[in-house]
């Protein structure tokens, strides 16, 4: 398995966190929960930019990453 096909299950696995942490923000009516949620989307939602400008750059640095 290369590094963009990790990479791109990464991204993957860590937009479907992101959707729960915002479902989860929406099903609770515990404000404190919520809250939680919403930071722990936030902080989530950085690391998948992370991710996906890491896998932009390996796909123009190496052609051979990128999957049609």
């Amino acid at each position: 398995m290369t590094v963009g096909t990790k990479l791109m299950e990464t991204i993957s696995s860590c937009e479907s966190a992101v959707a729960n942490l915002h479902s989860f923000a929406l099903e609770t009516e515990d404000q404190q929960a919520k809250q939680l949620y919403q930071n722990l989307a936030k902080q989530q939602q950085e690391v998948l930019d992370h991710l996906k400008a890491r896998l932009n750059y390996i796909q123009n640095e190496e052609p051979q990453f990128k999957q049609l």
